[in-house]
């Protein structure tokens, strides 16, 4: 018996040592972010991503260690504001994202059955597109609720804008910029100064002598537009940031400008392109609406029930909207008012109910849907185009400040969150401060 024991047991042992070789891991943690991870396989698939985007663009990409950074340090920022969504308690529940991808769905003229196989179709599951949507309408909500409140547009601002778009037309250009951040630690030395200096010195050759500005900048910056390859939208210089607006005064297409040091690092700014402002027709809506919002006491099941009753008794004409409002609604602006917004551009709004109003016709009672604010109901009651070109009200010259400002402090956030996290990459490639 021992004999064959022996044999038995020898026999395991090699079976087992040839299983273990041949168990491959299939993912291992490359970045620990506070309490969170990313995984290997999210950098991958991220970095196919980008790689696929642009090919179909027609877009050079730097090597791919480049890449990877950017993608790496793309990935950290994104993890840094959903944990910060996850500790305040923000979360966007299937209702909610079933309401926006309806609107998304009538945006493109197809229901979402349609919108589905499409997606499908061009090799993305629903479920993977699903949680890539709740992502995003998450971190739209984070940076709402985190910057809006560090901004404060004061009349005299709003006064001041007026007048100086209506003495010297100000707003007649808008540029397209590409931006290349080369970042400075937080009080930094005089060596880690120097070093900045010289690496914005050295990409700023590369570019006069003809390199590709995206791609340097896929490879090179630290901006918030990085991967986009450090391209901004068209503006006009009193809706970006005033460090830009300060650098464009008299500057042409493709003039390159820097390196201009700010707290952030050195940063080079190039004149994609300039066009003269675009006669812009802004739809503008009046709507009304309840607000609850869910409690301890109330829960959400109830407060979604509430509204739907509202609902019912509206359509059947069995209830006035405005005394519902005032009795009901938790919206201390509005309630008061019978529930009266007043007319605005829908994009002032959070992204569920801008959406949700996009999707209805006048006098419409929209369906109860989910905000960050709580559970409402809105009805549009009227539709108007303006010429946002010609009319610049103090509504639109508050809005183009608050854009300005929420750009600026949108990236100071962005900074600080990361300066007080802990970070460590398992990856020596990654070479980010």
């Amino acid at each position: 018996m021992r004999p064959c024991k022996k044999l038995i047991i020898a026999f395991l042992t090699l079976t087992l040592s040839h299983v273990t070789l041949a168990v491959q891991p299939l993912d291992r943690v490359t970045v620990q972010i506070n309490e969170g991870i990313v995984l290997e396989s999210e950098i991958a698939n991220m970095i196919k991503t980008v790689k696929a985007n642009a090919q179909t663009a027609g877009q050079a990409l730097p090597s791919d260690m480049a890449l990877r950074t950017q993608v790496i340090e793309r990935l950290i920022m994104t993890r840094l504001q959903l944990q910060m969504a996850e500790r305040i308690g923000l979360h966007i529940g299937d209702l909610q994202l079933d309401q926006t991808i309806e609107n998304i769905a009538k945006e493109q003229k197809m229901t979402p059955a349609m919108m589905r196989q499409k997606i499908e179709t061009e090799g993305l599951s629903w479920n993977q597109y699903r949680e890539q949507l709740r992502e995003e309408i998450t971190l739209g909500e984070i940076q709402r609720i985190q910057v809006q409140r560090r901004i404060q547009v004061s009349p005299q601002e709003i006064n001041s804008l007026v007048k100086l778009i209506e003495e010297q037309g100000m707003q007649q250009v808008e540029y397209q910029i590409g931006h290349i951040l080369i970042e400075v630690p937080s009080n930094p030395n005089s060596e880690q100064l120097e070093s900045a200096s010289k690496r914005a010195n050295t990409v700023l050759k590369r570019l006069q002598d003809g390199s590709d500005f995206k791609q340097t900048a896929i490879a090179s910056s630290a901006g918030p537009k990085a991967l986009e390859g450090g391209i901004w939208d068209y503006m006009n210089i009193n809706e970006m940031p005033t460090l830009f607006a300060e650098l464009l005064t008299g500057a042409k297409t493709n003039d390159i400008i820097g390196p201009i040091r700010s707290g952030a690092g050195f940063h080079i700014i190039k004149v994609m392109d300039a066009r003269g402002l675009q006669t812009k027709e802004v739809d503008e809506v009046r709507s009304r609406h309840i607000l609850i919002k869910p409690s301890p006491i109330l829960s959400e099941e109830r407060a979604k029930a509430m509204l739907d009753k509202f609902v019912k008794q509206l359509r059947a004409g069995d209830a006035d909207f405005a005394e519902l409002a005032r009795q009901y609604s938790e919206d201390p602006g509005s309630a008061t008012k019978g529930g009266e917004l007043g007319w605005a551009d829908p994009s002032v709004y959070v992204p569920a109910f801008s959406q949700t109003l996009a999707a209805l016709d006048i006098n419409e009672i929209s369906e109860p849907f989910r905000s960050s604010h709580g559970w409402h109901i809105v009805q549009l009651e009227e539709k108007r185009k303006t010429d946002a070109t010609d009319k610049f009200n103090t509504n639109r010259a508050h809005q183009l400040i608050f854009r300005r400002k929420f750009n600026e402090e949108l990236q100071n956030w962005l900074d600080e969150m990361r300066a007080d996290a802990y970070i460590e990459v398992f990856d020596a490639d990654f070479n980010r401060g």
